[in-house]
């Protein structure tokens, strides 16, 4: 019966952890905070200084072995934080863009459930579809907004095509660099982030009220382990990219 609580054993082990990563996300939420309240920076630009500082935290989380149950604790206490805070401004540099969406819940439900998924055996495709969501969307904002030239609808919901790249790239970029840093350098670590990043590109195109925050994360990380298991999954992979390949060339 003492075994089910031998987490409890390894806590004290947790703290330098811990407390390395709530200073990382205290520094980002005080800089996202103090951007606001000085009005030095548009809402949109804070919002995404506070989704890719954050998002990095699955990095150090990934280096410190951070067990899977305090993982998905946090999310769940930072989900409920995300919920309150559309009924009361906890943190308003978050929620100050002037949009209906529900973008900062779904982004934290999402470490939850890819922790709950991923963490025991596969860390990797939690850290990756997080980076890719954190990244990929990022920047993919950011750039639509600031370079946007060549707009598209859909779903009244305008996009534009200098956006959309960024959010290709810079998901083959994180898609790559986390494979090659797992398994080295072979076909897969180079081929598979294609199909990553297009999948990526047309979720987040597609997605509305923010729910690109959890289709994106949890999409990217599926292909990934799903296109590295087996011959058939990977022929599969090979003929995707190959159609893909031949409608985007045409």
């Amino acid at each position: 019966m003492l075994s089910s609580f031998s987490w409890v054993t390894t806590a004290p082990d947790l703290w330098l952890p811990i407390g390395i990563i709530a200073v990382w996300l205290g520094t980002v939420v005080l800089l996202a905070e103090g951007l606001h309240r000085l009005k030095v920076a548009e809402p949109e630009l804070v919002r995404k200084i506070v989704h890719i500082g954050v998002g990095n935290v699955i990095l150090l989380a990934w280096w410190f072995h951070i067990p899977t149950w305090l993982g998905v604790g946090a999310s769940a206490l930072f989900s409920a934080i995300a919920l309150l805070s559309y009924r009361i401004s906890i943190l308003p540099s978050i929620n100050s863009v002037g949009r209906k969406s529900l973008g900062t819940f779904f982004y934290a439900v999402s470490f939850g459930l890819l922790i709950a998924a991923f963490w025991h055996r596969y860390p990797e495709y939690a850290a990756l579809g997080i980076l890719v969501m954190t990244w990929g969307d990022g920047l993919a904002a950011l750039v639509g907004q600031r370079f946007g030239r060549h707009h598209y609808k859909l779903w009244e919901m305008q996009k534009s095509m200098e956006g959309s790249l960024a959010m290709a790239v810079a998901s083959y970029v994180v898609s790559s660099t986390i494979l090659f840093s797992v398994q080295g350098s072979s076909w897969q670590t180079w081929l598979i982030p294609v199909a990553i990043a297009i999948a990526a590109t047309g979720l987040e195109a597609f997605s509305r009220y923010g729910i690109d925050n959890l289709t994106v994360p949890l999409g990217s990380a599926a292909i990934a382990f799903l296109l590295n298991q087996g011959d058939m999954t990977r022929a599969l992979a090979l003929q995707v990219v190959e159609a893909c390949w031949k409608c985007l060339s045409a």
